[in-house]
């Protein structure tokens, strides 16, 4: 029995169909998926991104709060520092006075002519650190004169009276120590006058008159320096600036003789001052 035949043109197009179908099949397996798609993964991504931010940020919000705590109160102490220190260097801390009174001792040929006085002084000026201060100081000396001078100038009472005004630079040795030592010395004008005074009767009430009956006086260049001892007032942590004093200075008056044999000339002192410095 013979198969029926196939003509050429039923072949060829059952050859074409078959490759059509694989072409499209390999066509399909070979597009794209919309998984692919790079827009939809780069969205996908920033999503992950975004909440991986948030869980990091929500596990850190302690670290940021407590580092936020310490910066305000880093500030808070800063401000509060910072207060202090305008209330501790305030509009008068550059600054410095002082005020005290005491007796002076005449020494080296002055003796026979100036007996024991008193004094005043005050003074004011910069603080330049603290351990250097300088000061411009106003001192008043009030020294009585021995009798025999006094008859000798034809006087019944007498005294001798300086004052001077002077540059002094103060050095503090131990200037955070409560109990300190210092050094000061300096120089500027001196004015002296010698008085010899006598009685006479009467004022308006009928009491003696005191009335100067010889004057001499000189205006001179002169000197001092000096030591001495602070005690310091308050201030907790050491940096108060209120001190009580007490000093002796020597003082050198270049004060030129009256006459030739009257012995007013060289004027030297020991003033012993106590006071408070701030």
């Amino acid at each position: 029995m013979s198969s029926p035949s196939v003509s050429p043109l039923r072949r060829a197009c059952f050859v074409s169909g078959l490759a059509l179908l694989v072409a499209v099949s390999a066509s399909a397996q070979s597009a794209p998926t919309i998984s692919s798609n790079p827009q939809i993964g780069s969205n996908e991504s920033s999503s992950t991104a975004f909440q991986s931010g948030l869980d990091d940020g929500a596990s850190g919000a302690p670290a940021l709060r407590d580092a936020a705590a310490s910066l305000g109160s880093g500030g808070a102490a800063g401000g509060q520092g910072q207060q202090d220190a305008g209330g501790h260097h305030g509009m008068f801390h550059g600054l410095a006075f002082e005020a005290g009174g005491g007796f002076n001792a005449p020494v080296g040929n002055d003796t026979p002519y100036i007996s024991w006085g008193g004094n005043f002084t005050g003074g004011a000026g910069l603080r330049l650190s603290r351990r250097i201060s300088l000061l411009g100081e106003f001192q008043f000396m009030d020294n009585k004169i021995p009798g025999a001078l006094i008859a000798a100038g034809g006087g019944q009472t007498g005294n001798s009276h300086i004052i001077s005004v002077t540059a002094d630079p103060v050095i503090d040795l131990f200037p955070k120590a409560a109990n300190s030592v210092y050094v000061t010395g300096g120089g500027g004008y001196y004015h002296k006058s010698t008085n010899f005074n006598i009685q006479e009767c009467c004022d308006f009430f009928g009491y003696p008159v005191t009335v100067t009956a010889n004057s001499f006086s000189s205006n001179q260049a002169g000197g001092n320096i000096g030591l001495g001892f602070t005690h310091r007032l308050g201030g907790v942590y050491g940096d108060g600036t209120m001190k009580l004093f007490a000093e002796a200075r020597y003082v050198f008056i270049n004060t030129p003789p009256i006459t030739a044999n009257n012995g007013l000339g060289t004027t030297e002192l020991i003033p012993v001052t106590l006071g408070i410095r701030f």
